[in-house]
């Protein structure tokens, strides 16, 4: 029998209405909503009924999603599916942190919304950009990169998709160069560019808040970090250096998916809005079973893969 993994999504798989059936009938996801309203009154009536436009702004982008995340992982150990392994896309790492005891649900979700303010305010002192490049692997996207000037590797998604974030100018670049080289520059809705140098800023910033009596604390489930694809360390000064540090380096999301698949992960489930992470499994891993788990249909879908596995 396989090992579960729960991925918690990351910015950019936001939408209006997310969760909404999942809210009204598992107690469990709704607990998680009700903790959000507390702390920042209008976060669940943000995510049912926000635009797109409204949900797209980083501010309001990180707090929705990482109760949308943390809201379907409780509802799926609520039915009794417990991971032996987490990880979070970029902010889906809070939400992965917290929800393996790191942070309570408050602290988590302060610290995401503090995440949320520091990385806007950085975006909007050092305009930025990102495109996603795919049908070229990650050497050759570093390469074009490099080249176009101002630009850096900031996502590795799967082995033929890197993003990479930089100067819009540097990014123009880019999507000539890639064209070039037969490959395809997407460009990223995003406001920044998120785990680049341009969040440096953030960096700092973040580092003062965990440092100010806000470190995590050792996960009681392994929680694997987007900066190595290693799981978190034992020393507390070492957690609080990745978790600051992750807003200005790159996400090794592929490393990370190999490092669960080598340790006997063979179901991934995808918590939170969307399915993107779960089309990055497929694209990255053979012989694995990866499943969005956002709504009711598919929390039932999920228990009834799990029954038929035997996990």
């Amino acid at each position: 029998m396989g090992k579960v993994a729960f991925l918690f999504a990351g910015q950019g798989a936001q939408h209006p209405g997310m969760c909404a059936d999942l809210i009204e009938s598992e107690p469990a996801a709704k607990a998680v909503f009700d903790m959000a309203d507390a702390v920042r009154p209008g976060t669940t009536e943000q995510c049912l009924s926000g635009t797109k436009e409204e949900l797209a702004q980083t501010i309001n982008t990180q707090p929705c999603v990482f109760a949308a995340d943390l809201a379907c992982a409780r509802a799926l150990v609520a039915r009794g599916v417990t991971p032996d392994v987490v990880a979070g896309f970029s902010l889906g790492e809070v939400a992965a942190l917290t929800f393996a005891g790191a942070y309570s649900d408050e602290e988590g979700f302060e610290l995401v919304c503090r995440r949320a303010e520091l990385m806007a305010d950085a975006a909007e002192k050092n305009p930025g950009a990102m495109r996603a490049v795919v049908k070229l692997d990650a050497t050759t996207v570093e390469r074009l990169a490099s080249e176009a000037g101002d630009a850096w590797p900031v996502n590795y998604n799967s082995p033929l998709q890197t993003v990479v974030a930089g100067t819009p100018e540097a990014c123009e670049r880019l999507d000539l160069l890639v064209k070039e080289a037969k490959g395809r520059a997407m460009k990223v809705a995003v406001s920044g560019a998120f785990h680049s140098p341009f969040m440096a800023d953030a960096e700092r910033g973040l580092a003062a808040y965990l440092a100010d009596g806000h470190a995590p604390a050792q996960p009681s489930v392994t929680v694997l970090a987007n900066r190595t694809g290693e799981a978190y360390p034992a020393d507390e000064a070492a957690r609080v250096e990745l978790l600051s540090g992750q807003v200005a380096n790159p996400v090794q999301w592929v490393r990370t998916l190999q490092n669960m698949a080598a340790d006997g992960v063979d179901t991934f489930i995808e918590v939170g809005p969307g399915k993107t992470l779960t089309g990055l499994v497929s694209r990255t891993l053979e012989d694995v079973t990866a499943l969005p788990c956002e709504t009711v249909e598919q929390l039932e879908s999920v228990l009834a893969a799990l029954s038929e596995k035997g996990e």
